[in-house]
């Protein structure tokens, strides 16, 4: 990954879901994150299975703004909004989300 320069935002989370691994609702929920990487302002996006056995996290996904509009666009747009209320907060178990800029 590139590094990430000045003024740009890097939108981070780590989860697991309550679904049963390898599942039928698993795919889907995660076909569903997928749709997330084409809402405008999304750069870079990332959809990873975690393999570290130091923590419970199943899954990571990243993406990255150009600016801190870019990154407010996206939280507020209405397909993120509904993602995160019909999917994420019924589907997600645990999870840990940073949003960082460059010091």
């Amino acid at each position: 990954m590139a590094l990430l320069t000045s003024g740009r935002i890097r939108h981070s989370v780590v989860f697991r879901l309550k679904h049963s691994e390898g599942s039928a609702a698993e795919t889907d929920f995660l076909r569903a994150v997928g749709a997330l990487g084409s809402i405008p302002g999304v750069e870079a996006f990332e959809l990873m299975r975690e393999v570290s056995p130091k923590n419970d996290y199943r899954f990571a996904l990243t993406m990255e703004f150009a600016d801190r509009a870019a990154y407010d666009a996206y939280n507020a747009h209405a397909d993120h909004v509904a993602f995160v209320q019909g999917r994420w907060v019924p589907e997600v178990e645990a999870f840990l989300e940073l949003d960082s800029e460059m010091l």
